[in-house]
């Protein structure tokens, strides 16, 4: 075997295929350049999914005749200056792009012409670049005044047709680069965007507001939807000189792929598992498994703090304290996520009266009420009612009494007859519907509630108190229940009985196939037994064995909450229901249940009357 040198010709294809996989990774790079290169305002056309035709112009500061020249060699940049002992500190990257790769890859396998015009000359000059050959430049005609650079690529993969037979179809590239123009006019709010496709304008987006949370802010909503924006909390959070900014959506206008997760890090969009992990993990008890929220963050830190140098498509990065980066995240979610109150996605309501044939009115976000309203305030409940006593339970959640729904007891209507209560945010329950939907009145609208998913959540949250305090309190047996189930599901459990002990379940062996459980939570009151051991080993058994219980407490407590809650088909009195709005609104992330579904919908009573005609 003799080593031979590879041509010049094939180690740009080569540098070429890292660089440049698809025609969106060309797009992300002429539009990294023209950010860099000053500009306020970037247009991008691609005609048959880029493959026949890509345009990136922009109105930055441009480049003279030796510099367009030295802008398509290999590792040539204006972007890494040496400091003062002469070398480059790659360690602290302030620009989009730093490798001087992309211009010559796209040179060495398409047809590529550069037109430049620098601030105060009256000349443009133009470069051709064809299969890697250099011509030019010449002089050329430029529309304006204005400086800029125009780059515009066609036949991309012409000099590569093994990699132009592995593109998927024009429609898929298509989606492809208007997904990454999308992801980098999100990342600069302070410039403007054009995109055409085929013909077709698909994106026009300009700047707005005054500072970088406005335009953030109105920027997320021209790219991501209206609904988007107003369905999301304002994330801002800082530790160690690292800041977290943007918007988190609500729980329950989750999307069934991550395709809406925009991540990103001083200003570039990132791909990275760290990140997305941290957002699932917030997420973690308000979120079903297959469900992913919609998520546009900013990441701001010292450069020296990250690596961008990973790969060469620059979408990966690694960061110099990755656990405290992950901690930021994941406390500023969960933090936003419990800090909401009572919401629930405005798209809801919009979606129910669209079912109806009836246009949703463009309402604002539900306002928040200047304080997490109690339930237990002076008058509102008479002390000595059987269920006020139960429910007093979930507002202090190292009580040690029973919590349930309790009796339809005829008590406590004091509340309901001497005091409107439709000011607050849930309203005053009128009705229930098929012993299932409480319908509440509100000043505004109505709203429909889902008993047992409010329920679950409420219980779930009180479960979690107890167990970060005094842990969670049992409740003894006075016969044990004996729990026949398969010997593998009985050895699951019995496995982690002395973990089960620490969220109230006391289980043990009762010969072959069977379990005993003698102590239960005292907060689930009186629970089907064996349904929840089969759902606890269900949930043992998709656990990696290498977990602890602890390590998976959400989906344990989960588990257990559903099974503590009011159930669909109960029957539930006028005072009941108000006591379940109540403790909604005072409980953290009870505008969806454990499984990420919204615990209630809102309908403007504006949009009421437009269903009968009144407007």
């Amino acid at each position: 075997m003799i080593i031979a040198r590879l041509p010049p010709e094939a180690i740009n294809q080569i540098a070429a295929g890292e660089v440049i996989e698809r025609p969106a990774a060309a797009v992300k790079e002429l539009v990294e350049n023209a950010l860099d290169a000053g500009a306020s305002l970037i247009r991008v056309l691609a005609q048959e999914g880029g493959i026949h035709r890509l345009l990136v112009e922009d109105d930055g500061h441009g480049m003279v005749p030796d510099q367009l020249l030295l802008a398509v060699e290999r590792h040539a940049t204006s972007k890494l200056i040496p400091n003062s002992n002469g070398t480059l500190d790659l360690l602290s990257i302030t620009t989009m792009g730093f490798r001087g790769e992309a211009l010559p890859s796209i040179g060495a396998i398409a047809r590529m012409s550069i037109t430049s015009k620098v601030t105060g000359s009256d000349q443009a000059w133009v470069l051709h670049v064809e299969g890697g050959q250099v011509t030019g430049p010449d002089p050329a005609p430029w529309p304006n005044k204005y400086s800029g650079t125009r780059v515009e690529v066609h036949d991309l993969f012409y000099a590569t047709p093994a990699r132009l037979s592995f593109l998927k179809s024009p429609r898929a590239e298509t989606l492809a680069i208007s997904d990454m123009v999308r992801r980098l006019a999100l990342a600069r709010p302070d410039v403007a965007f054009s995109l055409d496709l085929d013909g077709r304008s698909s994106l026009r987006v300009v700047p707005e507001g005054s500072d970088k949370a406005s335009q953030r802010a109105a920027r997320v909503a021209a790219i991501l939807g209206q609904n988007a924006a107003a369905d999301a909390l304002m994330i801002d959070s800082e530790r160690a000189e690292i800041r977290l900014t943007g918007l988190a959506g609500l729980p329950t206008a989750a999307r069934s792929d991550a395709r809406h997760q925009h991540l990103f890090v001083n200003g570039r969009p990132v791909k990275d598992p760290l990140l997305k992990g941290a957002a699932r993990a917030a997420y973690q008890d308000v979120l079903a498994r297959d469900r992913h929220p919609v998520l546009a963050l900013f990441l701001d830190m010292d450069p020296k703090l990250v690596d961008v140098n990973v790969h060469p498509a620059k979408t990966e990065v690694r960061f110099r304290d990755a656990a405290l980066v992950r901690g930021l995240v994941i406390g500023a979610l969960r933090h936003a996520l419990g800090s909401a109150g009572v919401r629930s996605s405005e798209s809801l309501g919009q979606a129910t009266l669209g079912a109806l044939g009836v246009a949703a009115s463009n309402s604002s976000p539900w306002p928040m009420p200047a304080r997490m309203y109690g339930g237990y305030q002076s008058g509102m409940i008479e002390a000595g009612s059987e269920t006020a006593s139960l429910w007093r339970g979930l507002a202090e959640p190292m009580a040690k009494s029973t919590y349930g729904m309790g009796d339809q007891t005829e008590v406590g209507h004091h509340l309901e007859h001497n005091e409107d209560i439709t000011h607050y945010p849930l309203g005053a329950a009128k009705a229930q519907l098929h012993a299932t939907y409480i319908i509440a009145e509100t000043k505004d609208g109505l709203v429909i509630i889902d008993q047992h998913a409010a329920h679950e959540r409420l219980t779930l949250e009180r479960m979690k108190a107890a167990l970060a305090g005094q842990g969670i309190t049992r409740q003894p047996n006075l016969i044990p229940d004996i729990v026949e189930m398969e010997e593998g599901d009985c050895e699951r459990l019995l496995s982690r009985a002395e973990e089960l002990v620490g969220f109230g379940l006391v289980l043990e062996g009762f010969g072959r196939g069977a379990i005993a459980v003698s102590e239960t939570p005292a907060i689930l009151g009186k629970i089907n037994t064996q349904k929840l051991l089969k759902d606890l080993a269900d949930d043992l058994a998709a656990f990696d064995e290498a977990l602890t219980l602890k390590e998976r407490i959400d989906e344990v407590l989960a588990t257990m909450a559903c099974h503590g809650s009011v159930r669909a088909g109960r029957q539930l009195s006028g005072e009941e229901m108000n006591f379940l709005l109540r403790e909604m609104e005072r409980t953290p992330r009870s505008g969806q249940c454990n499984h990420g579904r919204p615990t209630f919908v809102k309908l403007a009573l504006t949009d009421i009357e437009r269903l009968f005609g009144r407007k």
